[in-house]
């Protein structure tokens, strides 16, 4: 068996991992990325890509920010959609002049693997049978196979950015974790298009048929959503089935103005909150969605995997530049308070605007009450755009 060391181990070549990767790179701690994935996998996978301010300045801290600049779409505002009229959500007036940028997960990925392989720093792709030990102790570390060889990493630390279904999280004594979940009984079907956007800014839209979303990736890609049943399935819904349906849940001048087109991806993803606490045990660190899950809505994901990032990085650069412990051993309730915050506006948001099965007619009327209410007043506004632009780390 192969012996390797490096101080940190990261696990995961997601956004989070190769972030915090190049955070580290940058300030000279030895790292080395395990993903048991392909490289053309990880860029393959089609992710949300509205992107908070101090995400932009995280991305920038790390050196990776020249083609977000210069290819994202920086939104002002959204607009809010019920009973067939838009409502704009004026985010720069409403929050002391923020904004958020569209820029695809997919493009900061590649960003993040072309600055790792500049430098030559390692990636270890389809890495197999990957186990985690001695996180409890002084030694840890991780063994695995790529390319048919077995190996044995060891560190210092290690960092578990593999996602909600990865190893980290599981080789945790089920002991020494807490874990809180709420499944909603709905899912969201995507269609990506090399079509132009129906609107300038995204707009999320409640209607008596369900939740529909209409976003882009630039000014030439579009990427749309529609709440359908668990049921569902993806390959049920030919491409003009779902343009129909999307152009019923519009208003009358997004549906005149809708631009179709050949899908290039289609899928349905359930929506889920999830909280895994603590997030360190011993030398493991969780961070993304290893530790948290949120709905989609109001794009909370990849923003609060950088705030993890954020703090993550700067507890183990302290701890090597000064050796203190003090970022280290707060680590885990930094990320949680922010984290639970996040929590509540995605559930809040997804809870306002889709319809759940069986829901009373009642509720069907205080959601509408509330909605006619968040966009009368100006301090309800302010709150949702505070939270929507993401709230400081």
């Amino acid at each position: 068996m192969k012996a390797l060391r490096t101080q940190v181990l990261i696990i995961g070549a997601g956004p989070s991992g190769l972030l915090l990767g190049q955070l580290l790179q940058r300030a000279g701690v030895d790292n080395l990325i395990l993903e048991r994935q392909t490289g053309d996998y990880v860029l393959g996978r089609i992710r949300a890509g509205v992107l908070e301010q101090t995400t932009v300045d995280l991305l920038d801290r790390a050196g990776v920010g020249a083609r977000m600049h210069a290819e994202g779409l920086v939104h002002h505002g959204f607009e809010l959609m019920f009973d067939g009229r838009r409502h704009h959500i004026d985010l720069s007036r409403l929050t002391g002049g923020k904004s958020v940028m569209v820029y695809g997960q997919t493009e900061v990925t590649r960003d993040l693997m072309e600055a790792r392989a500049a430098v030559g720093a390692p990636t270890l792709y389809s890495a197999s049978d990957v186990e985690l030990f001695g996180i409890d102790g002084d030694q840890p570390g991780a063994r695995c196979t790529v390319d048919g060889e077995r190996l044995e990493i060891h560190c210092d630390y290690i960092a578990g950015c593999d996602g909600y279904h990865g190893v980290s999280r599981a080789s945790v004594p089920a002991d020494a974790i807490r874990t809180h979940e709420k499944v909603y009984p709905f899912g969201w079907l995507g269609l990506l298009s090399d079509t132009p956007p129906v609107s300038q800014e995204l707009i999320y839209g409640r209607h008596e048929r369900g939740f529909t979303l209409c976003s882009m990736r630039s000014a030439t890609r579009s990427r749309y959503y529609l709440q359908v049943p668990l049921t569902e399935q993806a390959g049920d819904w030919s491409d003009e089935r779902f343009w129909d349906e999307l152009r019923s849940r519009l208003d009358p001048a997004a549906a005149a103005a809708l631009v179709t087109g050949p899908s290039l991806e289609k899928s349905i993803a359930p929506l889920r909150s999830f909280v895994a606490e603590p997030m360190r045990f011993g030398r493991l660190f969780l961070a993304g969605d290893a530790a948290h899950i949120v709905p989609p809505t109001g794009a909370k994901g990849l923003n609060l995997a950088a705030s993890d990032v954020h703090y993550l990085s700067q507890a183990f650069i302290e701890h090597y530049r000064e050796r203190s412990q003090a970022g280290i051993e707060h680590y885990s309730a930094r990320c949680l308070s922010r984290i639970w915050k996040a929590e509540r506006f995605s559930w809040w948001f997804t809870s306002l605007m889709h319809n759940l099965p069986h829901e009373p007619e009642i509720d069907a009327k205080l959601h509408r009450a509330e909605l006619e209410y968040l966009v009368s007043s100006d301090s309800a506004m302010a709150s949702m755009a505070e939270n929507y632009v993401g709230l400081p780390w």
